[in-house]
């Protein structure tokens, strides 16, 4: 089997994906799977397939297709901003539709042949700035399907159709024409009416709608890039005896290279000479740097903390650890079900009942022996008036008010798709290091022999530390300055490569590193150190003038809030459980401190993932809170992924919520926001159809007059509206 990957234009909703992923299936030997929000087709296919073949049925479908260029090849190009054009078309529509509703619903502004006027202005937005619709339209009527597209170009269309009928063959056409505000009803041949408000208003709310839209759903394939961009640029090769530094892309298997401290490995390999600490914690989670030497692995894009190392490269480009993450990802995107826009649900049960009842209004009109004129009359307006112009505002309007309110708590949503997922999660998966802990190492406890003063074990070791670019050694010089002050000089000092520092400190010999550094430990502190193991913390040792002198405990420690937002989450209805890659004891601990009763610990970034499915498999719908690019398959699988802000871009960029505040307290706050926001976008669907709906029998009466169907618009608007910005009363919960 091979496996190509295409990128589909054309698609308005998910119907589209399935259409397109049906289509490709029916082919002998293609397995396809279509993601709306990323507009890509994983397809897998035998040699008897083509990818011209692929493409071609695309096409027939309706759809264009084309192969993507890959964001992770040196000199690809970059992608034009695809919500640049519906963003000018959105522009211009709306200046041209403004003073149109304008002239229709103010009579003081309706001059003479001011209808002419409302004609030009009105043209461009139908035919040009409603162009995508009618595309639409047009497949999904090849197809026999009908979606929210086809109600609105049938109904603009049909506006602006009527209008001209009534401005060139009708009486709306002679000078002085007017619009008064009445309500009164009559039944009139339609020929003084005119609908151009209608035609153009509802085009440039639905553009609205859908150019936001557009902006969230482009954010899915950022994930990608930004996984493209950790790796290393560049590497220190050495060749035939020389050091020569070349693009990453140009390394070989087999090839060894150099790692300074603070530079990136550039592949996975083998360690060959030097010792050092690598910061694995995007990859694995672990908190703690790993000690490596000769013949211990590595992993490309992790850091080398503070020492030189000479790595042979096993794995290159797109077999490294970080290329199969990526692929983690895209698959989990592609995976993950697509959210059906509520709007399109329902437009599929109304538009054939709104089509049903025109024809039958025809019908009856003509068979009760009404003029033709009338009956037509009748029929376009119950087009017009089922039009959804509300229908464009209740997706944006609601979003747009219950994002702000979220930007203004430090929660930033996605896209309305986001929203769905919220309301049916009952599990929450979430990270350790980074969010349920500050993802930092902080000094935790000072263990003295019986000869020895805490303030001196701690203000020796962290004046030797202090000289150490390692993580541990930085939490205790921190640690140190905080509790003693300014810290004293240090001479001859020297980095032991993974066992620890030595020096000479105000004339005493001092060492500090693993235990054996400092020679055999008395029962009491040996003792202590045990314990402090078993609770997954990491313990340095500190002696002098040839004697171990006292332990420094150092571990991740947890954040002040993250018990009170488990404690939010289970009042929500959800099961918390917490997925890490450190290991047992510190994952144990730190679940109790927060009331977490499930752990699963000393996971690799693939495992989350699987963590993630067997949960979707017993049933659950999961949410996952992560920060690290270890998280970013699994935020991508979940039914909803919730990133820390203070996270990498990866993990944002995988996730559909991100928290900005640096506080796990944000996400009940997150979670209870978007159901809100969700509900009020149901509720405005709801009055959105329930105004066009109170209005059809009126319409099928042939009793619809210009003045009741912009009402009847401007109504349900201001409705949708006004219970949008109910969202800005939302409050945190703490």
């Amino acid at each position: 089997m091979s496996v190509i990957e295409l990128a589909v234009d054309g698609m308005t909703c998910a119907s589209c994906a399935n259409r397109i992923e049906r289509k490709l299936n029916k082919i002998d030997g293609v397995t396809a799977t279509v993601n709306y929000a990323t507009e890509k087709a994983r397809v897998e296919y035998t040699d008897g397939v083509t990818p011209d073949q692929l493409l071609a049925t695309v096409e027939d479908a309706g759809y264009t297709a084309h192969l993507p260029a890959s964001p992770d090849q040196p000199g690809a190009p970059i992608e034009a901003d695809p919500t640049a054009s519906l963003r000018q078309r959105l522009l211009i529509s709306v200046a041209l539709t403004v003073p149109v509703i304008a002239m229709a619903m103010i009579p003081a502004l309706q001059f003479t042949n001011w209808q002419w006027l409302s004609l030009t202005l009105a043209a461009p937005v139908v035919f040009w700035g409603a162009w995508p619709f009618h595309r639409a339209a047009w497949s999904n009527m090849r197809h026999g399907t009908a979606t929210m597209d086809t109600l609105v170009s049938m109904g603009t269309l049909a506006a602006l159709g009527w209008s001209v009928y009534a401005l060139f063959w009708g009486t709306a056409g002679t000078p002085g024409m007017t619009h008064p505000f009445e309500f009164t009803i009559g039944r009139t041949d339609g020929s003084g009416n005119i609908y151009l408000e209608a035609a153009a208003g509802v085009t440039a709310f639905i553009l609205a709608g859908r150019y936001f839209e557009a902006r969230s759903k482009r954010r899915a394939g950022l994930a990608l890039r930004a996984l493209a961009e950790l790796g290393a640029k560049d590497v220190a090769v050495r060749r035939d005896g020389v050091e020569q530094r070349i693009p990453v892309g140009q390394l070989s298997l087999g090839d060894e290279f150099v790692v300074r401290p603070g530079e990136k490995i550039a592949a996975d390999g083998v360690v060959t000479e030097g010792t050092s600490a690598v910061d694995a914690s995007m990859l694995t989670g672990e908190s703690v740097p790993v000690d490596v030497g000769p013949g211990d692995r590595v992993a490309g894009a992790t850091v080398n903390v503070d020492g030189r190392i000479v790595v042979r490269a096993n794995r290159i480009g797109s077999d490294t650890q970080l290329a199969q993450m990526a692929r983690l990802v895209e698959e989990a995107q592609n995976g993950k079900a697509e959210a059906q826009r509520l709007a399109d649900r329902i437009s599929g049960v109304f538009v054939p009942i709104v089509i049903a009842l025109a024809v039958a209004t025809l019908g009856f009109w003509i068979g009760t022996g009404g003029s033709v004129a009338a009956a037509f009359t009748a029929a376009v307006a119950v087009l017009i008036i089922a039009c959804p112009c509300a229908l464009g505002l209740a997706t944006p309007t609601a979003l747009m008010v219950g994002t702000g309110r979220g930007a203004q708590l430090g929660i930033l949503i996605r896209g309305p798709e986001v929203l769905e997922s919220t309301r049916r999660i009952d599990t929450i998966v979430v990270d350790k290091t980074g969010t349920v802990t500050t993802g930092t190492m902080t000094l935790l406890d000072v263990i003295t022999a019986d000869d020895a003063q805490p303030d001196d074990v701690l203000r020796l070791a962290g004046a030797l530390e202090d000289s150490s670019e390692h993580p541990i050694a930085k939490a205790i010089a921190t640690g140190a300055r905080d509790k003693v002050g300014d810290l004293p000089a240090v001479e001859k000092f020297t980095n032991r490569q993974g066992l620890g520092v030595q020096g000479v400190v105000e004339g005493r010999a001092v060492v500090v590193g693993r235990p054996r550094l400092v020679g055999e430990l008395p029962r009491d502190l040996a003792d202590a150190m045990h314990g402090a193991e078993a609770q997954g913390q990491t313990v340095v040792a500190v002696g002098w003038d040839g004697q171990p002198r006292g332990l420094l405990v150092v571990a991740d420690s947890v954040k002040p809030s993250s018990a009170e937002a488990v404690a939010h989450l289970r009042r929500l209805g959800l099961t918390p459980i917490m997925v890490t890659g450190d290991n047992e004891p510190a994952a144990r601990t730190v679940a109790q401190q927060v009331g977490i009763d499930e752990v699963i610990a000393e996971v690799l970034p693939a495992e989350k993932v699987g963590v993630v499915k067997r949960l979707q498999a017993e049933g659950k719908a999961v949410a996952m809170v992560g920060d690290g690019v270890n998280d970013a398959a699994a935020l991508a699988q979940a039914d909803l992924g919730l990133a820390m802000g203070s996270g990498t871009d990866v993990a944002i960029e995988a996730s559909d919520l991100t928290l900005v505040r640096d506080d796990l307290r944000a996400v009940p706050d997150a979670i209870r926001l978007s159901r809100k926001t969700l509900a009020t976008i149901k509720g405005n669907l709801f009055w959105a159809f329930a105004y066009n709906v109170a209005a059809l029998p009126l319409a099928a009466a042939g009793l619809l007059n210009p003045m009741i169907a912009g009402a009847a618009m401007a109504l349900s608007s201001v409705f949708v509206v006004s219970n949008s910005l109910r969202l800005r009363r939302f409050a945190p919960s703490h």
